[in-house]
């Protein structure tokens, strides 16, 4: 069914020329009806319960490893999902797996594969490896399926044994870059014990933002469609060649008005009419769930987006997205007479601890037996020696070493470049970076956190996780104001006048896009609303968080010219960050921010990046307490000079701090 030798020129999806294989029948009593809220069968008329199941964000944990860690993680992990996906086809006896993208990036594994091992026709990558072993019906393309260049996805997805759908990424040429839709014939069982044919649709969608955040990989070959109208041009054909929609949308939740061009756009989708299903990812988060409440258009209790089930799998193998169906049949075809959504978990938090709930499907340990080894060799080559710890324990609240580290070896490296260059070799050079592991949804164990002594590969990609390359864009000194102003949105607003404690970090804004601007010093007013929105739009023209903005003690110069090392993400628009919209790139580096690091290392031998504290949050009055949360550990590393104190247990397992922010 697949032809996915490389990434290919489609024919449109449809029941022509689809190869039909018999699903798999799952064994135990079906549920009820009842359990779906549905209306009562009519003895003449077929019932069939379906089942969807699908997992999101894998990003190569095929394992329960932290290989950054180096030790067993049992919050990750296909091997663990592919138990719950076990469980759920013995309870049903309809059951279809699909995956919602970015599969091939995201963990040391990927970067192993892509980096050292490398991928050539015929290899299997190990994500596919251990896929294969699930019977995948079908999938879709994540974002970070890019990041690796065209060349090493296409030799990845060949050694998938089950077709990929996206129906807004198009060649050059005009034509899909894969399959936008397909058609699955099934047969199915019904609620009688009988025998009916089912067409399942699948179309597939991911986030339109790809052709910035990777347009050293895509520029000239690939360009991307709004995800609606994308939706809007191929569902009703698709409607006419199937009896079940599903979407498998790479793309989060949001609400607001549609503008056109979201990032997170699967509750704009939802409205597109003929869509049964949806299963949603991207934002590593879970839906039905608290997340995502208060959204109109969102039932975040039963599961539904304008009244469509759709589920969010959480991450990297956490949860196992299920909707269930109940489908009528009548004159007229299939509907969708009842359903239920849901997200099941591989493991739960008691009393801090982590508690598995399943174990590992030996079928997906052992088919990945080999690169997992490979991989613990190449994390465990060291590079250099670090005189002093460098965590993230504190990175949100002051200057901290994991971001003054990629700050150094940015700088170093763009300077080299810029020097060679008339037009760059005089333009002071600054550098944006920000703490990737923050805590936050990846939860309390994700904080960077490399002992003092032999620095490893694992620690270099434990402080920098992506495979982002450097860029440097040219900007004005208010440029750079303003870019401190988008990532000062961390911040909640604190009251000065208040007494009570204030929670000081914004749990909705993403750590990656909290930039440390370095060779700059500045103030940050929390008292003050933030400047610019979750979208990175100005919603409060009078606000100004950033104050005394300097460079070299002097006040900045709005229209001096200054040149800030980045990375290709930023620098293309990602994040929506004023002076970086992809126009102002003057250095599109070929190295990877994350090689830059390692060879800085190598160049320096040893390492102490002790943080300038070129940035702190601006003195509240006496009596103000603000509080945030870190790691349980981190109440034994608190840096020299910072005034918090430990306030006890928080909850989802992570430690309460009151910081002190007086003069």
């Amino acid at each position: 069914m697949s032809d996915t030798s490389s990434v290919p020129t489609p024919a449109c999806g449809g029941a022509p020329g689809v190869t039909r294989r018999d699903v798999v029948v799952g064994v135990g009593a079906a549920l009820g009806a009842a359990a779906f809220g549905a209306e009562p069968a009519h003895a003449q008329a077929a019932r069939v319960r379906l089942r969807l199941m699908a997992t999101t964000d894998l990003h190569v944990n095929v394992l329960p490893y932290d290989y950054y860690r180096d030790k067993p993680d049992d919050t990750v992990g296909l091997s663990r999902t592919a138990s719950l996906v076990a469980a759920a086809r013995a309870e049903h006896p309809n059951p279809l797996l699909f995956d919602n993208g970015d599969l091939i990036q995201g963990s040391p594994m990927g970067d192993y594969i892509a980096y050292q091992r490398g991928m050539k026709a015929g290899d299997v990558h190990p994500m596919f490896a251990g896929m294969n072993t699930l019977d995948y019906v079908c999938a879709t393309l994540g974002n970070h399926e890019f990041n690796y260049g065209l060349s090493f996805l296409g030799f990845s997805l060949g050694s998938a044994k089950f077709p990929f759908v996206c129906a807004n990424a198009i060649k050059a040429d005009g034509t899909p870059l894969v399959r936008p839709f397909m058609v699955f014939d099934r047969e199915v069982e019904d609620d009688s014990g009988g025998k009916q044919r089912l067409r399942v649709g699948v179309i597939g969608f991911v986030p339109p933002q790809i052709v910035q955040w990777d347009q050293g990989h895509l520029a000239g070959k690939v360009t991307t469609l709004d995800i609606v109208e994308a939706a809007q041009r191929h569902v009703p054909e698709l409607r006419r060649q199937c009896d079940v929609l599903l979407a498998l949308c790479h793309s989060g939740i949001e609400g607001g008005e549609r503008k056109g061009g979201e990032e997170n756009a699967a509750l704009h989708l939802a409205r597109v009419p003929g869509i049964d299903a949806i299963f949603t990812g991207h934002q590593h988060k879970v839906f039905p769930g608290k997340d995502f409440a208060g959204i109109p258009g969102v039932d975040a209790e039963k599961g539904t987006l304008h009244g469509v089930p759709t589920v969010m799998a959480g991450f990297w193998g956490s949860h196992l997205g299920v909707i269930d169906l109940e489908l009528a049949k009548s004159d007229e075809g299939w509907r969708v007479a009842g359903f239920r959504s849901e997200a099941r978990p591989i493991y739960e938090r008691k009393d801090r601890a982590v508690v598995a709930l399943v174990k590992d499907a030996p079928a997906v340990v052992e088919a990945v037996r080999g690169d997992h080894e490979g991989t613990l060799d190449y994390v465990r080559q060291p590079v250099g020696e670090a005189k002093n710890p460098i965590n993230s324990f504190f990175a949100l609240v002051t200057d901290d070493p994991s971001v003054q580290i990629v700050s150094l070896a940015q700088t170093w490296y763009v300077s080299q470049l810029a020097a060679t260059d008339p037009a760059l070799k005089d333009l002071p050079v600054l550098s944006a970076a920000a703490p990737f592991k923050a805590g936050g949804r990846g939860g309390p164990d994700y904080y960077t956190d490399v002992k003092a002594g032999p620095v490893a590969i694992k620690d270099v990609a434990d402080i920098y996780l992506y495979p982002n390359t450097v860029r440097a864009v040219k900007v004005t000194g208010a440029e750079v104001r303003e870019w401190l102003e988008r990532s000062a949105g961390l911040f909640n607003r604190i009251d000065p006048a208040r007494t009570d404690e204030q929670e000081l970090i914004n749990p909705a804004f993403p750590p990656f896009n909290f930039d440390i601007i370095d060779g700059v010093t500045y103030q940050i007013d929390v008292t003050q609303p933030s400047r610019y929105g979750e979208d990175g739009k100005v919603i409060a023209p009078d606000a100004h968080r950033i104050v005394d903005l300097r460079y070299k003690g002097q006040p900045i110069d709005d229209k001096a010219s200054f040149l800030v090392a980045t990375n290709n993400y930023r620098a293309g628009g990602g994040g929506n960050f004023p002076g970086a919209n992809g126009k102002t790139i003057v250095i599109d580096a070929p190295d990877t921010n994350r090689d830059v690091i390692v060879r800085y290392i190598v160049a320096q031998k040893v390492i102490d990046p002790v943080a300038d504290n070129n940035w702190r949050i601006a003195p509240l009055p006496p009596g103000v307490k603000v509080t945030f949360v870190s790691a349980p550990q981190a109440a034994k590393a608190i840096p020299k000079g910072l005034r918090v104190k430990p306030l006890g247990d928080a909850p989802g397992g992570f430690s309460k701090f009151a910081l002190e922010t007086g003069a």
